[in-house]
């Protein structure tokens, strides 16, 4: 298992459109993936769960992998976060 802390990068944060990239790209993966804010956590491959967290823009999330592929799962997540969701 491997946590990381990531601010999301991304003006508006994780709202509809950036939300469903950002499951998309969890859904590639095998491992387990959590999205964490403050004391919430939900499934990163849950679109209504990662939108329940109101994640917006320059808040600090903690993302945890586990399994198969956790490595590969976490830097492309984290990849897709630093870059805005390309918006």
């Amino acid at each position: 298992m491997i946590t990381k802390e990531i601010t999301v990068q991304n003006q508006v944060g994780l709202h509809a459109r950036p939300a469903t990239f950002f499951i998309q790209k969890a859904n590639e993966f095998k491992s387990s993936i959590w999205v964490e804010k403050e004391e919430r956590r939900a499934n990163a491959k849950s679109l209504l769960g990662v939108l329940s967290l109101g994640i917006k823009g320059g808040t600090t999330i903690k993302i945890v992998a586990d399994g198969v592929d956790e490595e590969i799962a976490m830097a492309k997540l984290e990849e897709l976060i630093v870059s805005g969701f390309a918006e």
